[in-house]
Parts: C-alpha cells; structure tokens; sequence
C-alpha cells in the first residue's frame, strides 16, 4: 500500500521528527486494543505501550531508530490499522515502510483468519464464554524469535511482574531510542553481544540469565545461528534446537514456539500463569502437571494456544489491569456477543 500522505515535521525539544503514514488491512474481527494487551502482558511493560487509542512501539528499520505508533479505525464494515511511522531528522525512506509493515504484520497477526477458532467455540460453552468476551483478538508474537527467547529467559522462575520489570531495565540500557521519545525499544542482538554480565547484573538479572542472554545475543549477531530459520522447522525440530541453546528448558522452548514462531496450536504446559487460568476456568485438576495440561489441550487443537491468549486477557481483566469496553465491531457498531449459537460439549 501506498502512504496516505506526505512526510510532516513534528519539533521537539531535541530536534526534528519525520512521520510517514499508512494503513494496513485487518482480517475481522479484529480488536488492537485486545491484541496489544495480549502481547504486553502488563500495564508497566515500557517496550510495548498502549494509551487506549495507540500502541508505540520503537524499533530499528531501515538501520535507524524509529517510533511505530498504530490505531484502529473502523468504517464500511473493515477494520484499517493507521500508522505513523517517526524517525528522528529523516524522512522514513520506503524500506523503513516496508520493514514496519512487517512487523506490525507479524506482531498483530493482522491477516490472521480465526474461523476455524469461533467455529470451535460453538462447540465448547466455556471457551464460548471466552470467545465472546474477547472477540476480536489475534495472537501476537513478538517481532523476532531473539525477542521471544529474552523474554523466556528473563521470566523463567519469576512472576510475570518482575520479568517484565527486568524487560523494561534491559531496554533503557541498551534498547534503541528515538529523539523526543521517552519509552526504549527492544536491544538489538548486536547491542546485547556487545554487553557483558557485569552489566546486566546491576538490572537485576542473575549472572546465570546474564550469561545466557548475552551468549545467544552473541550467536545471532555473529551470525552463527539463525533463529528466523526455525519458520522452516517442524515443532519438534524446532524445540530440539532451542532447548540445545544454554539457559532455554522446555517452558522456555514452547513460549517461543507460540510467541516467537506463531504455532497457534502450543499451549506451554509448564506455564504456572497458565495451568491456574485452566484450573479455574476448565476443571485442571489441582494437581494437574505438564501431561495433565497437554491432554487437556488436545481438545482445542489447532488452536490450544489462541485458547492461552484468551485466558491471559481473562486474568488480566479479572486482575484489574485491562478494562473491558463495549467492543466496537465494524462501522462503530457495539458487539455484545458473538453470531454464533452457544452448545454444550
């Protein structure tokens, strides 16, 4: 798609900005506010922020900084996704454009066709419940699998709270920055490998997650190992070679087979979050383990993860952390629930 018009000159305190807009196509239903929330996590998350019509995001395109900020705006039945694209005292040249759409592509699941996900619902009165509530929400993933690994690594044994915390220290220390933006983007793996645990240490990382982040960061950016690769390799292939990494177990290995690489079918069943959420929304026994969640899951096949998603947002707005609007549908319509007729499993 082309811009929607021409490059503007935005001053700030530090200089000149350059925007660049355009619109990307959403598949319905589509809900960015969901799908934000549902790859943030939590309201502190710094790298991915969301102030109720936008979410921001910095990141390298075209080899520079830039501020990503996106909306949704629905008329004539179709969701459009309005994007400015803002560097710092240079106009967003079209492979910048190009590499932001990608992106936003990828991380949104814009073109994601849920069909067969609703069609499920149908058949399961608990998950319809779910799937009614949070209509419109497209599994996210995280730009690059690297992301998703020092996510893993960062959360392994800790709550979601404090991982996110470490998340935000590790982005305004090495993340990349946008003049007269306040909020880091994500570290490069280039601006990691350059690092060194003494480093990472004072952010609050153990020595041992210090070590395992800046060695991966290490082999990407040397280009010994190639993780956008793993799009071509099977699950099983595909966990065999992260879980060889150092630092990356089981848990870690299936939150970037369905964070980092999009398999929709992967609940990670060693997820505490996770197995809480199925206990108190599908009967998981109380003692019910990793074998116990697989079997679990079996039933929601293809889409066990997408089933993940909804019961994160379930959480959340159970926690107080996500507010829960009228959704709007296509044309400004409010949605109160699904068109689909509820069964008993």
């Amino acid at each position: 798609m082309s811009a929607m018009g021409p490059a503007t000159r935005a001053p700030n305190q530090l200089g000149a900005t350059v925007t660049r807009r355009f619109a990307l196509e959403a598949r319905e239903p589509f809900r960015l506010d969901l799908t934000v929330w549902a790859l943030r996590r939590r309201a502190h998350n710094e790298v991915d922020t969301w102030d109720g019509t936008w979410y921001r995001r910095v990141a390298v395109v075209g080899g520079e900084p830039a501020e990503l900020a996106a909306r949704q705006v629905n008329r004539g039945g179709r969701s459009s996704v309005l994007v400015e694209l803002t560097m710092a005292g240079q106009k967003p040249g079209h492979q910048a454009e190009h590499e932001a759409r990608a992106l936003l592509e990828r991380s949104l699941a814009l073109g994601a066709d849920l069909s067969g996900f609703y069609e499920l619902a149908r058949r399961d009165r608990r998950l319809l419940s779910l799937a009614q509530r949070f209509r419109g929400l497209h599994p996210p993933r995280f730009p690059t699998v690297f992301e998703a690994l020092v996510n893993a690594v960062a959360c392994q044994q800790l709550s979601l709270d404090v991982g996110i915390h470490l998340l935000d220290r590790l982005a305004r220390r090495y993340g990349p920055a946008v003049t007269g933006r306040e909020t880091p983007g994500f570290p490069t793996p280039e601006a990691l490998a350059a690092a060194t645990p003494g480093g990472l240490r004072p952010l609050g990382f153990s020595r041992a997650k210090a070590v395992a982040i800046i060695g991966l960061a290490r082999l990407v950016a040397e280009g010994d190992l190639d993780l956008e690769a793993l799009e071509e390799a099977d699950d099983d292939q595909a966990a065999g070679l992260l879980t060889a990494l150092p630092g990356i177990g089981r848990w870690s290995a299936e939150y970037t087979l369905l964070r980092g690489l999009g398999r929709w079918h992967v609940l990670p069943g060693d997820d505490v979050g996770a197995r809480n959420n199925l206990r108190r929304r599908f009967g998981l026994a109380g003692d019910g383990g990793y074998e116990a969640v697989g079997e679990l899951s079996k039933q929601w096949w293809p889409y066990a993860g997408l089933v993940y998603f909804h019961l994160l947002l379930d959480g959340l707005a159970g926690a107080g952390h996500l507010a829960l609007p009228g959704p709007a549908g296509p044309g400004g319509n409010t949605l109160t629930a699904m068109d689909v007729t509820s069964s008993t499993t």
